[in-house]
């Protein structure tokens, strides 16, 4: 398509932009509803009059009223606006809008309309066409999202993301409703997000760059070059190797990144790349394409629900759980349909069983998963569920609906990379579908055997639509070709398994002896720091922050003890006498400075006894799989006992040592609480500064009360003032009508063939006895009166209204019809309340009888006067 440049002058804008022989010019839908009319208007007086586009309006109308949607868009744009009628040709430079109380469908570049079967309040106009012109069209497709409430949208925009078409959507915060808007930027990564009066030029720059670029990539040595390099920054910033992608994929997801930032050059998107890291996360979240429903190809949930499922079920003892996975979950759509099909299939088996469903569902984007794992989905979901299913597995939540506690207890959801990470096994039914198709045939074989290998015998693989096993035919079989259900074969198979984590590799059997050799030599090491760790090394305990004890080395009997009552595994619960005193203090000084603490000559109680007892406490830092834990050791000190002989000397220095293991006593004493002085007056400050912050955030808060209260007054009061317009808009209304009534029985009453018309000669309207004189009909309104048939023999009537109009001086003429009829024809200026000429008043007043009376009379006095002339 060649598409000009929106940002040359006024007359390169107005140039037509002609689509080729060999694509079909776009057609662009545009979703609104609340606010959408502001939206439009800016929309289309940005949009040049010969752009070579047709746009399909889709807006939540009241069924009830007829839409002047396409009379208020005419004022805006020079483009023609009509209303959709059933199987529309759609065609460029054009605006259709949908009529009130439809929906509406495209087929080959025709508009059909529907009559709803929702019923009302739960209608989705726009994604019901959004998703068939996603069909129709492919990758011409474009969704554009404006202003409007709710989710309406959405799902619609996934579809056209999936066919890669294009979405642009306004800016939330330009939109005077940010629902819709909002709903779907959170659900697709847009092509733009800009206000309504920038989409036209980003849309034309788009659509100019894409019309320059080749319909099939070609990957040159050059390009495929900078393509390895982009893998490799992707690899590098989030943690995922896209080299096993089909390129072709890949190309053209990067060919769209190019031309929404309007580079040209691949090499330069790579230095984009490298400059921008948030371009990769969303280059990453584009290749992804993580686009899915409830119940997609209904056909196949029908397949698992009424054959697969109740089979699995009957033959299956009692007490069985089975285990399936869902790869590629996205945002969860496809697990909680597996496990509310599997619901439904187990309660119309109705066997006296107690059997369930453990479903494992995984992810590349970890952002997917936490939507997953909170259930919640917009409303328009209804479109692809069935209200039983909406109140049997559904919770309806302010905006949406959320999955029951039910079914999300049987999901468990993880993110994973289905190439690099362990897979779940032991599976009874496994679901990968429309993942196979983004990659490689090598890797597609790869991940098809690695299937095999989490399945059980007989256990169920579920593909996509547009996948298949390959050749790996040995290993599985049909049970539906065209829904691309499979059997893993019951005989056992030991595949080859190339590529993936070393737990799965077959390694070739050695020799009895070799083996037994190998072993000693392996395990002499660790045999020998386990004897050293038992026997000679110092006790130690692992605890985490709390002082929850997580690991113990040696035997720690003489340190530690169970205490009385319900079983407690924390240190500080558990430590003798002497060491409970301290370890709470020695805690809080390593968990705050990370160092190293050494206490000596500590005596702990033992069982009658005592030990002293050097203790090492430090809050470790690394390995990252210890980091914040707390490693104490305990070295016991052997009690040098020196003989009583009754020397007076000796007493002395017995005397003396436990003297001065008092005065340390005292001294870690003193310590102690002088640190708990410090940590007193830090808590101290701490909590001053937290009772300042929460008494201005309470002032804050009360300030925010005040606001909303008063905007909520303010609320109330301006819904008043628009029910009371409202009301008064409803009287003149009423008031106007009866007036047109009114005014129209009195022209009818009077019998005068009445004709209005504009300044252009144009018919406004007409009286019913007008159409005695003229070939008129309803759809008349709006024509030169000129071009009408009449009866009249009067061709000077065009000349005769300019005159009036030019000199405002009324014309009067009798005028003579066809079959012989008399009007006296007034030509008269159309005044307004204000005294404006708005027109023409053209009355036919028949004077036949009057005429006639009139030619017999003047034919009696010439018979008269002939008479009289022979006397």
């Amino acid at each position: 398509m060649n598409i000009r440049n929106p940002k040359t002058d006024n007359s390169e804008m107005g140039k037509k932009i002609v689509p080729s022989t060999k694509t079909p010019f776009p057609i662009v839908g545009i979703g609104a509803s609340a606010g959408g009319l502001e939206a439009l208007e800016q929309f289309f007086q940005k949009m040049p009059p010969q752009n070579g586009m047709a746009f399909v309006i889709i807006q939540h109308l009241d069924p009830n009223h007829i839409g002047i949607m396409p009379e208020l868009l005419q004022r805006i744009t020079p483009m023609k606006v009509s209303q959709v009628t059933d199987k529309l040709k759609v065609k460029p430079d054009c605006v259709y809008v949908i009529p009130p109380n439809k929906s509406m469908s495209i087929l080959k570049g025709e508009l059909y309309l529907f009559g709803p079967v929702e019923p009302r309040g739960l209608r989705l106009p726009i994604d019901i066409f959004f998703r068939s012109l996603a069909i129709d069209q492919q990758e011409k497709s474009i969704g554009i999202i404006l202003s409007g409430m709710g989710s309406d949208g959405t799902l619609g925009v996934k579809a056209i993301k999936e066919n890669n078409g294009l979405v642009l959507v306004q800016d939330p915060d330009s939109a005077k409703f940010d629902g819709m808007p909002h709903s779907a930027s959170q659900a697709v990564i847009a092509d733009v997000v800009a206000p309504a009066d920038q989409l036209p030029e980003k849309l034309i720059a788009l659509l100019i760059y894409f019309d320059g670029s080749k319909s099939e990539p070609s990957i040159d040595i050059k390009n495929k070059s900078n393509l390895d390099k982009i893998i490799i920054l992707l690899r590098e910033q989030v943690g995922h190797d896209f080299s096993s992608y089909k390129k072709n994929t890949l190309f053209r997801r990067i060919e769209r990144r190019k031309g929404i930032h309007q580079i040209e050059k691949i090499s330069n998107y790579v230095r984009f790349l490298q400059e921008n890291p948030k371009e990769a996360e969303i280059l990453f979240k584009e290749l992804l394409i993580g686009v899915t429903s409830f119940f997609r190809d209904p056909e196949v949930w029908d397949k698992l629900r009424e054959t697969i499922f109740p089979a699995m079920i009957e033959e299956a003892p009692n007490g069985y759980i089975f285990r399936a996975w869902v790869t590629g979950c996205s945002t969860g759509e496809e697990a909680y349909s597996l496990a509310i099909t599997f619901r439904e299939a187990f309660e119309k088996v109705k066997l006296h069983k107690t059997i369930s469903m453990q479903i494992f569902a995984t992810d590349l984007d970890s952002d997917a998963i936490e939507i997953a794992r909170k259930g919640i989905f917009p409303a328009n979901i209804v479109a692809d569920i069935s209200p039983e299913r909406i109140s049997r597995f559904f919770n309806e939540i302010p905006g949406g609906y959320q999955i029951n506690t039910l079914i999300r207890e049987m999901v468990v959801f993880a993110p994973q990379n289905l190439i690099k990470d362990p897979p779940f096994t032991k599976l009874d039914i496994l679901t990968c579908r429309n993942v196979l198709i983004y990659m490689e045939s090598d890797l597609q074989k790869k991940l098809i055997t690695l299937f095999h290998y989490t399945l059980n015998p007989g256990g169920i693989l579920v593909l996509g639509t547009a996948e298949s096993i390959g050749n790996e035919k040995n290993i599985f079989i049909e049970v539906d070709n065209k829904l691309k259900i499979f059997k893993r074969t019951i005989t056992a198979i030991a595949p080859e398994l190339v590529g993936f984590p070393s737990s799965f590799y077959n390694i070739k059997k050695a020799n009895t002896d070799q083996k037994r050799a190998t072993k000693v030599s392996e395990n002499l090491q660790s045999v020998t720091e386990q004897i050293l760790l038992q026997r000679f090394a110092p006790c130690s305990v692992l605890t985490s922050s709390k002082g929850d004890i997580l690991y113990i080395t040696g035997r720690i009997g003489k340190y530690l003890e169970p205490a009385a009552g319900k079983a407690n595994w924390n240190i500080f619960a558990m430590a003798r006498e002497g060491l409970n005193d301290i370890l709470p203090g020695l805690f809080r000084k390593v968990l705050l400075s990370y160092e190293s603490l050494q206490i000596h000559n500590l005596r702990i109680g033992t069982n009658g006894g005592s030990q002293l007892t050097d203790i090492t406490i430090q809050c470790m830092e690394g390995p990252e799989i210890l980091r914040g834990m707390v490693l104490i050791v305990f070295s016991d000190i052997p009690l040098v006992v020196e003989p009583d002989n009754g020397h007076p000397k000796t007493r002395k220095g017995i005397a003396s040592a436990k003297q001065k293991e008092l005065e340390k006593e005292l001294q870690r004493s003193l310590e102690d609480i002088q640190s708990l002085r410090e940590e007193m007056q830090t808590s101290q400050e701490e909590l001053k500064s937290t009772n300042e912050e929460l008494q201005s955030t309470n002032e804050e808060l009360q300030s925010t009360n005040e606001e909303l209260t008063t905007s909520k007054e303010e609320m109330q009061s301006l819904n008043e003032e628009l029910q009371t317009v409202n009301v008064e808009l409803q009287s003149k209304i009423a008031d106007f009508g009866r007036a047109n009534d009114d005014m129209k029985n009195l022209l009818n009453s009077t019998e005068i063939a009445t004709l209005f018309i504009d300044k252009e000669l144009n018919i406004r309207r007409y009286t019913d006895q007008v159409t005695t004189i003229f070939k008129l009909r309803t759809t008349d309104i709006g024509r030169p009166f000129t071009d009408l048939v009449s009866n009249l023999q009067y061709s000077e009537i065009e000349s005769h209204a300019r005159q009036v109009l030019k000199t405002l001086s009324s014309i009067e003429t009798a005028i003579s019809t066809i079959d012989n009829r008399w009007f006296n024809i007034r030509i008269m200026p159309y005044r307004t309340l204000d005294d404006r000429i708005d027109g023409l008043v053209i009355t036919f007043t028949d004077i036949t009888l009057a005429k006639k009376l009139e030619i017999e009379l003047k034919k009696a006095n010439e018979a008269l006067m002939v008479a009289r002339k022979k006397e």
